[in-house]
């Protein structure tokens, strides 16, 4: 089978990615780890893709939960809450699901925010920018679910104080992103092609839990990832005319 690396888009688009978080690296700035997007089914078919896109996070893109953020000057603003994975060793390439688990410390709650500011289509176009990362906020690091335990969590994703999202079990919480493991498997594989690595203490964001939630000036958005955390982000309103 032909490794998802070996399409010509995402061969393109990582190593100019790449080439990019090692100029920021060499700045100065602080690696935070990886994250996942286009995973789910529909979004593989419609990018003809056979793996999610992988991009990476940087320490000064973490916000703390509750912060409120301006969206002056973003085209397309989305919120993504999603499961982070926290790796407590380094994950070499090839490693197997037990290795994998041994390899995971813990889980906790994301929101990944993201401008989509460009045509999702042109997958090199879209790795290049880093699928769009923004920032990111994290919540607590829960080390009873080392090995990427899901078994007993659930979440609940609130606008504005309203409920319009509520995801329960191991299998409705991987429907858009795919198996955990698995997903921690294949970023540590695809950044050995491009002579990168998973490490320790890094996180993979996994990819939203739900479908990405457009959002406007004004609003809040809370991911309730129970029994972990909860974590918001505020929006702030427009300027007064």
């Amino acid at each position: 089978m032909t490794a998802a690396w070996d399409d010509p888009r995402i061969s393109r688009g990582m190593a100019a990615q790449l080439l990019l978080r090692r100029q920021l690296l060499n700045a100065g700035h602080k690696p935070l780890g990886w994250k996942l997007a286009f995973g789910g089914p529909a979004a593989m078919e419609r990018l003809h893709t056979s793996a999610p896109l992988v991009g990476y996070l940087m320490q000064d893109a973490l916000l703390p939960s509750g912060s409120t953020l301006s969206l002056s000057n973003w085209k397309k603003p989305a919120a993504e809450p999603e499961i982070a994975v926290h790796l407590g060793k380094d994950l070499l390439a090839n490693s197997d699901r037990s290795v994998v688990m041994a390899a995971i410390s813990g889980l906790g709650p994301a929101i990944e925010l993201a401008d989509v500011d460009h045509p999702s289509e042109d997958v090199a176009g879209t790795l290049a920018r880093n699928i769009y990362q923004r920032h990111v906020i994290l919540g607590s690091n829960d080390s009873s679910r080392a090995g990427a335990l899901l078994e007993g969590l659930f979440c609940r994703v609130l606008r504005n104080s309203s409920e319009i999202a509520s995801v329960t079990g191991p299998r409705a919480l991987q429907a858009f992103t795919g198996d955990v493991i698995d997903i921690v498997r294949y970023t540590a594989n695809l950044l050995a092609a491009f002579e990168e690595s998973l490490q320790a203490g890094q996180i993979i964001i996994a990819g939203s839990v739900i479908p990405p939630l457009w959002v406007q000036p004004g609003e809040e958005i809370i991911f309730h990832l129970a029994l972990i955390d909860t974590i918001s982000i505020r929006f702030a309103p427009p300027p007064s005319p």
